[in-house]
C-alpha cells in the first residue's frame, strides 16, 4: 500500500462506521474516506464523502472507479456474504475475515462446535432445529437459560430467559413462528453463565493478535440492566473487570487458541475479532459469543481513545506483522451513550426530527472533548431525522470515568427527538468498583 494520499473506503452506515471513518480520516496518510453508503454524520465529517453503494457488486465498482487503496468492512452481513473473498479475487486490498472465517459470527452453532474442538472455554450447549426437542431439553435443564438464534440477527437474536416460560416462548418465536427468518431456523440453547460481561477486541493477522483496550457494553434497554436485550445502549473503556491477570488468561486461553485453530482448519482469521466474555466472580473468562468486527457501541469509545494511526495498524495486520507494532491509548477513560428511537428494539419509529446536534463530529471545544457519532439517522428536507433503532452515540473522554460520563450526558441531554430512549447508568459497574 502506498505511503500517502490514500483513498480509504468504509463499508456500512452505522455508528461503528462513523467512528471508523472519523478515525481513519485523522491519519495524515489518508486523503479521502469514502463511506458506502454512510449516513448524515459521515457526510459531515472532515475528509469524508458518502457513496450510494450497498451491495458487493456496487462496492467493487466503487473501489475500482474511485481508485480505493484500502477497504475496511464495518458490519457483519457483508463479511458473511463474502465481500472479502470478492475483493481479493478482484485484486483489491480489503481488511476483514473471509466468508469461511466469518462463520465464527454468522453461525452460533459453528462457533460452539469450533470452541469445543479447540478446548476454548464457553457455556455447555445443544443445537436444535426441532421445537419439540428444544422444549424437552429446556425442561430437563431448568432456568435461567439462554436461547440464541443460530444466524445473524443484528444483535437481537439472544434471549436470556429467567423462567422456563420465557425460554419456551423464545423457542416458539424462533422455530415455530419463524420470527427471525433463516437466522432462527436453528437455535443454540446454552447454560446461563454467572458473572460480568466484557468486550475483548483484537486485531488479527492470521496468526497473531494485537489487543485493543478493554471495554464493556450495556445490552439491556433500561437502567439497572433491565428490559429486553438490544444491540447495545452504551459502552465504556477501559473495563476494570478485565484485570491484568484476566487479560493474560483471555489472550492465552481464548484468543491465541482461536487463531491457531482457525489457521489449522485452513481458514486463517485476519480482521477485527471480538470475543464477548463472561468473567466469573473467580476471574475465569468464558466466551459468550464471537463477533467478526468491531463492536457497536464499543467502537466509539475505543476509537476515541486510540492514539496510534489506525491505517498503520491495519497495514501491519494485512502484512502479517502485528508483532512489530504497538497501539497507544489515551490514558483517559471514554464513555459512549446511545440515544435510541421510540419503539426500539421491537419496532423503532422512523422520521422523528432531531434537534440540538453539533454541526459535525468534532470535539465541540478543547475543554469539552465530546463526539456525536451518527447511526440510525437520515436527512429529509434539510433536517436530520431518526432512521433506525440506535440513532446516535454521544462519546466523551474525561480525566476520570465520572467526568467522561458527565460530559457525555451533558451533550446527550441537549439532543432532542420525540420518544428518545437513553439509559442513565452507562458505566455503573465500573463506578461500583470504586473507580474514580
Amino acid at each position: 500500500m502506498k505511503k500517502h494520499g490514500l483513498t480509504v473506503m468504509v463499508i456500512g452506515s452505522g455508528g461503528r462506521e462513523h467512528a471508523l471513518a472519523w478515525k481513519l480520516a485523522q491519519s495524515p496518510r489518508v486523503q479521502h474516506v469514502l463511506v458506502a453508503p454512510g449516513n448524515p454524520g459521515t457526510a459531515r465529517t472532515e475528509k469524508c464523502r458518502n457513496l450510494p453503494a450497498s451491495t458487493i457488486e456496487q462496492w467493487l465498482d466503487a473501489a475500482r472507479l474511485e481508485h480505493v487503496d484500502l477497504t475496511v468492512v464495518g458490519p457483519e452481513a457483508p463479511l458473511a456474504a463474502g465481500i472479502v473473498d470478492a475483493f481479493r479475487e478482484a485484486g483489491l486490498t480489503i481488511f476483514g475475515p473471509t466468508q469461511a472465517a466469518a462463520q465464527l459470527e454468522a453461525s452460533k452453532d459453528f462457533a460452539k462446535r469450533f470452541m469445543q474442538r479447540h478446548g476454548i472455554p464457553t457455556a455447555a450447549y445443544q443445537t436444535f432445529a426441532d421445537a419439540a426437542q428444544a422444549h424437552a431439553w429446556v425442561e430437563t435443564k431448568g432456568a435461567p437459560i439462554v436461547v440464541k438464534a443460530d444466524g445473524l440477527a443484528a444483535g437481537k437474536g439472544v434471549v436470556v430467559a429467567q423462567t422456563l416460560a420465557e425460554a419456551h416462548e423464545a423457542i416458539d418465536r424462533m422455530l415455530v413462528a419463524n420470527a427471525m427468518g433463516d437466522a432462527g431456523a436453528r437455535v443454540v440453547i446454552e447454560e446461563f453463565m454467572e458473572g460480568e460481561e466484557a468486550s475483548f477486541i483484537v486485531l488479527a493477522d492470521g496468526r497473531n493478535a494485537l489487543a485493543f483496550a478493554t471495554s464493556q457494553d450495556h445490552k439491556r434497554l433500561l437502567d439497572g440492566d433491565r428490559g429486553p436485550n438490544t444491540g447495545g445502549m452504551g459502552a465504556y473503556s477501559p473495563a476494570p473487570v478485565v484485570t491484568p491477570d484476566v487479560h493474560a488468561r483471555v489472550m492465552r486461553e481464548i484468543i491465541q487458541p482461536t487463531l491457531a485453530g482457525m489457521a489449522a482448519e485452513g481458514t486463517p482469521y485476519a480482521g477485527f475479532l471480538y470475543a464477548g466474555l463472561m468473567i466469573s466472580p473467580q476471574g475465569e473468562p468464558r466466551v459468550v459469543e464471537f463477533n467478526c468486527r468491531l463492536g457497536d457501541p464499543e467502537a466509539q469509545p475505543l476509537l476515541a481513545r486510540l492514539k496510534t494511526d489506525l491505517v498503520d495498524l491495519i497495514e501491519a495486520a494485512l502484512a502479517g506483522s502485528l508483532l512489530e507494532v504497538e497501539a497507544q491509548w489515551d490514558r483517559r477513560p471514554a464513555v459512549g451513550v446511545v440515544l435510541a428511537a421510540a419503539g426500539y428494539p421491537e419496532a423503532p419509529r422512523k422520521g422523528d426530527v432531531i434537534t440540538g446536534l453539533p454541526e459535525e463530529c468534532a470535539p465541540l471545544e478543547p475543554q469539552e472533548p465530546v463526539l456525536v457519532f451518527h447511526a440510525g439517522t437520515a436527512e429529509r428536507e434539510g433536517q436530520i431525522v431518526t432512521h433506525g433503532g440506535r440513532v446516535l452515540c454521544v462519546t466523551a473522554l474525561g480525566e476520570t470515568l465520572r467526568e467522561a460520563i458527565a460530559r457525555a450526558y451533558a451533550v446527550a441531554d441537549r439532543i432532542e427527538f420525540a420518544g428518545k430512549q437513553m439509559r442513565r447508568d452507562i458505566g455503573h459497574r465500573a463506578l461500583n468498583r470504586h473507580h474514580p
